[in-house]
């Protein structure tokens, strides 16, 4: 584990053990401990990371966002016939965006100002203002 070609912004705090590389981290970015974050992901500023979190390849994170506990992002949705046959897919999560303990982030689009409640696994992209949880997630209400 540790912090290996990661560019890193201003006034970033990181508690260990992480697992944090080829990464972009910007300004007031806070990442607890036990997270793993892969290349070629970019975090804007303000976001913070709860522990035993991961991000995977692929994924970009707007400011002001914040991801709880547990969360996994995912950059493959395996549904080609052929295992032989991975692609990786990205993910896009807007700003201001709230992400519930243990959810599961499938290759999507999260508009801004979005909650996602705990435990939910989000299977399809979710529009701004949104309020979604469940398994699938399911829009429940629009601010």
């Amino acid at each position: 584990m540790g912090i290996k070609s990661v560019k890193l912004g201003y006034n970033v705090s990181i508690v260990s053990p992480v697992n944090l590389y080829g990464c972009v981290l910007g300004d007031n970015v806070k990442i607890g401990p036990f997270v793993e974050i892969q290349k070629d992901v970019e975090i804007s500023s303000s976001v913070t990371v709860s522990s035993h979190s991961f991000i995977c390849s692929g994924v970009s994170i707007g400011e002001g966002t914040f991801i709880a506990h547990g969360v996994m992002f995912i950059n493959d949705k395996f549904d080609s016939e052929s295992l032989d046959k991975w692609v990786e897919r990205k993910t896009k999560v807007g700003k201001n965006v709230r992400i519930g303990s243990n959810s599961t982030i499938l290759p999507v689009n999260i508009g801004n100002n979005v909650i996602i409640g705990a435990g939910s696994v989000v299977t399809k992209d979710i529009p701004n203002n949104s309020t979604v949880y469940g398994n699938p997630a399911k829009t429940k209400k629009r601010l």
